[in-house]
């Protein structure tokens, strides 16, 4: 970092203006005020997750300490790296461990990282590809990776997907459907409804349709497999109604941390939940599933579909957006725009 000390550059600084009132600002900031770690990056794309948004305005469980630059995703250019792990010029990705939590993160032009956060950006994909996907699309591969490894096969009938708008769901949708599945599309965003159908949805329900199983012990069987990405009740709900020996991916909890629970569905029809991780994978397992997406589960052609462009001064007003539940598909930083 020496030889770049009295660099500057943009980031999105997320400031406690008031107890418990966030502003999030773009500012100017010195390569001094990063972390003293070994590879520094400049970065040319990010991306924003419903986690981004949270640290944004202010969840400590998230981001204990402020003022703080969120951004769990970046990708980039090796400046320098004092370990000697890539070389300068490298292409490297960044997702997740404690970037943008309690490191400063990707929503800046330059991050300060431990090189073992880094991984080669995949052969195959463009750096706004990979930000297209990001956290969002490594933890829909992983989900549909743990419906694999438990049995699915499209012949077992229809996959729900809970938050399908969402940057996990709609990926999810995306591969699935690549992987010739009939994905049952859950949204709370009815109006959004083409969007999915384009990315491969079979059909399109309302959220409200799981709402009634919520008195019940049980439900109908209705769906084989399913990936949740909202948790809460819906994740229980979904749990009740899926057919035998079937299994739910569960990733997320925009919708609660909580939920009331039974034994029936797992002792009765033998089903399985399943967590996913994507925050603390080891690199050589990420690795492997970035691998995979840029090859043989390669969505290129969804991805415009998917995901929109905007500048690093544009994200404060995408982060409220996102932290108001009003995001469809994903959003990618470009730090040229």
């Amino acid at each position: 970092m020496n030889n770049f000390k009295d660099e500057s550059f943009r980031a999105i600084r997320v400031e406690e203006v008031a107890p418990g009132k966030f502003d999030q600002l773009l500012v100017k900031r010195q390569v001094t005020d990063l972390p003293d770690n070994p590879l520094l990056l400049s970065v040319s794309h990010s991306s924003l997750n419903f986690k981004d948004a949270m640290s944004a305005f202010g969840n400590r469980s998230i981001t204990r300490v402020y003022p703080h630059t969120p951004g769990i995703d970046a990708v980039g250019k090796v400046l320098e790296d004092r370990s000697g792990t890539f070389k300068a010029g490298t292409e490297l990705l960044v997702t997740g461990y404690d970037l943008g939590m309690n490191a400063p993160g990707g929503l800046a032009e330059m991050v300060a990282i431990p090189p073992g956060w880094a991984l080669p950006l995949p052969q195959g994909l463009t750096a706004r590809e990979s930000m297209a996907l990001g956290t969002a699309g490594l933890t829909a591969a992983l989900c549909i990776e743990k419906l694999l490894e438990s049995g699915a096969v499209p012949e077992d009938g229809e996959v729900l997907v809970t938050g399908a708008t969402g940057g996990v769901g709609s990926i999810a949708v995306a591969l699935l459907a690549k992987l010739g599945f009939r994905v049952a599309a859950v949204t709370g965003k009815l109006e959004a409804a083409d969007f999915l159908t384009e990315l491969g949805a079979w059909k399109v329900l309302d959220r409200d349709t799981l709402a009634p199983f919520a008195s019940k012990a049980m439900a109908k069987p209705l769906w084989a497999w399913a990936v949740d990405t909202v948790g809460g009740e819906t994740l229980f709900n979904v749990i009740k109604s899926l057919a035998y020996g079937g299994g739910v991916a569960a990733c997320g909890m925009a919708a609660g941390a909580q939920f009331h629970a039974n034994v029936f569905p797992f002792i009765l029809r033998g089903i399985s939940l399943l967590g996913v991780d994507s925050v603390e994978l080891p690199i050589g397992k990420k690795i492997a599933v970035w691998r995979q997406l840029s090859n043989e589960w390669y969505i290129g052609d969804k991805l415009s579909m998917i995901a929109e462009d905007i500048s690093l001064e544009q994200t404060p007003e995408f982060l409220a957006r996102l932290h108001r539940g009003h995001g469809i598909g994903r959003y990618v930083v470009n730090m040229s725009l």
